[in-house]
C-alpha cells in the first residue's frame, strides 16, 4: 500500500446528495477532487494514504470524512481547518496522538480513533464539549485524565481492548454517559455504578471480574454472567410489580407506568 500503481475506489457526495465514484492511484488522490468545494461527504477509507494534501482545507462544507484504514502517522493540519466537520473516521492508522489544532473542530460530534497506538488520552479532545460519541477501542490507554468531565456532551465511550488495570474513577463523574464499553481490559473489580444515572448499556466482557457490576435496573449488561444477572433482575422486578398490583387492588389504586425506556436511541 501507498506505492506502485494500485488503485482504490473512493467516493464523494455533494450538496444535492449525488454520489461520485473516483479512484486513488498509488496512494495519490485525483486533483479534480479539490475543485469540488461544495462536498459534504468524502470517503477515503483504505486508499493507501500516508498524508493528505493541504487542499483538503478548501472543502469548507465537509461534514463527513473517512480516512480509516490508511497509513497516516499524524493527523494533517488541513483536516483541523474544516469548520463543519461532524463525523470523522480515523481508525486503523498509525496515530499516536492528535495535534493541538484538533480542538478547532468545534462542530465534531462523532469520532472514530480505534486501532491506533495512543498511549495517552488526547488533550485536544477535552476542548470539544459537543463531542457525543468517541470510539477509542484497541489503543494503548491505561488511564483517563481527571478533567474528562469537561466533555459534557459525551454520551457514548468505547474503550475496549486497551490497558486499563482498574476501572477509571473519573468515569463516575460522567453521569451523562449512556453507552460505556470496557471489553477486553484487565479490570478485576467494578465500583457501584448506580451513580451513572444516564447509563443504558455497559459492556465489560473479557475482563477478570467474578460477578457483574452493580448498575441501575434499567441498564443492559454485556459480559460474563450478565444474562443470568439480568434474568434474575427481571424476575425480581416482575415480582415487585405483582406485589404492587396486589396492594393496588386492595386500595383501589392502579399503579402508573413511568414509561422509562431502556435505550430509546444511541449516539
Amino acid at each position: 500500500m501507498g506505492s506502485g500503481g494500485s488503485t482504490c475506489p473512493i467516493s464523494a457526495e455533494g450538496p444535492a446528495g449525488v454520489e461520485q465514484h473516483l479512484e486513488a492511484r498509488g496512494g495519490r488522490l485525483p486533483s479534480t477532487l479539490w475543485a469540488q468545494r461544495g462536498l459534504r461527504k468524502l470517503y477515503l477509507s483504505g486508499a493507501g494514504l500516508r498524508d493528505v494534501p493541504a487542499e483538503l482545507a478548501s472543502l469548507r462544507h465537509l461534514r463527513t470524512l473517512a480516512l480509516d484504514g490508511n497509513e497516516l502517522m499524524e493527523v494533517p493540519e488541513s483536516l483541523c481547518q474544516l469548520p463543519c466537520l461532524a463525523y470523522l473516521y480515523l481508525g486503523r492508522n498509525g496515530l499516536q496522538g492528535l495535534p493541538p489544532a484538533f480542538s478547532h473542530l468545534q462542530s465534531l460530534r462523532c469520532l472514530w480513533l480505534e486501532g491506533n497506538f495512543m498511549g495517552r488520552f488526547p488533550h485536544a479532545l477535552l476542548a470539544l464539549p459537543g463531542l457525543r460519541s468517541l470510539q477509542m477501542g484497541d489503543n494503548r490507554l491505561a488511564r483517563l485524565p481527571s478533567c474528562l468531565p469537561r466533555m459534557v456532551g459525551l454520551q457514548g465511550l468505547w474503550l475496549y481492548g486497551n490497558r486499563f488495570q482498574h476501572f477509571p474513577p473519573v468515569l463516575l463523574r460522567m453521569a451523562q454517559l449512556r453507552i460505556l464499553d470496557l471489553d477486553r481490559n484487565h479490570i478485576a473489580c467494578f465500583p457501584d455504578l448506580r451513580c451513572l444515572v444516564g447509563l443504558c448499556l455497559l459492556s465489560y466482557d473479557h475482563n477478570p471480574v467474578r460477578q457483574p457490576p452493580c448498575v441501575a435496573d434499567t441498564v443492559q449488561l454485556v459480559g460474563s454472567g450478565a444474562v443470568e444477572y439480568m434474568e434474575a433482575r427481571e424476575e425480581w422486578l416482575r415480582d415487585q410489580q405483582h406485589l404492587e398490583e396486589e396492594e393496588a387492588e386492595g386500595t383501589g389504586r392502579i399503579p402508573q407506568d413511568d414509561g422509562s425506556p431502556l435505550l430509546d436511541d444511541t449516539p
